[in-house]
């Protein structure tokens, strides 16, 4: 494989596994990384930007997809992590959880190691994208339950 297809390879684990940890729950996330840990010591690391709090400006499209316009801001956090061995991952998170965007950015500079990347997706990503899938297909269901079938009838006229 060559060089441009790993990293492309790469960007789209990245990818996939923040829109996994983004919808998890901070707990759920340090929860999965303490079981990782009690069988593989995770590598030192440190905080390259302390978790902070600010506002994003959110934009929509007129018809959704005509002229677009700032339809308001919303509170996010980040943060950014590197690994002893070189690796740095960034972690964003709707709200004002610094913790949650702390965990998102390890986990983030872990599926980037080589030592630590399949153990991540198996063990902190996997098990998070199983309860995503299942908390949808909960919400999927419920919702197909309160849902009421219209009809027009057409009147035999002329």
């Amino acid at each position: 494989m060559d060089q441009v297809t790993q990293h492309n390879n790469q960007q789209a684990q990245r990818k996939a596994a923040m829109a996994v940890l983004a919808h998890a729950e901070a707990g759920e996330i340090a929860a999965r990384l303490r079981n990782l840990a009690s069988d593989l010591p995770l590598p030192d690391h440190q905080d390259l930007r302390t978790p902070e709090n600010g506002l994003v400006m959110l934009r929509g499209r007129v018809g959704g997809d005509g002229a677009p316009f700032n339809l308001g801001e919303a509170t996010v956090s980040r943060a950014a992590v590197r690994l002893a061995s070189g690796e740095v991952g960034f972690g964003y998170t709707l709200g004002r959880d610094g913790e949650k965007a702390r965990l998102i950015a390890l986990c983030d500079a872990l599926v980037q190691s080589r030592d630590f990347g399949g153990a991540v997706e198996r063990d902190v990503i996997a098990p998070l994208r199983e309860q995503l899938m299942v908390r949808r297909k909960q919400a999927a269901e419920a919702t197909a339950a309160t849902k009421v079938d219209f009809y027009t009838m057409v009147r035999g006229e002329g």
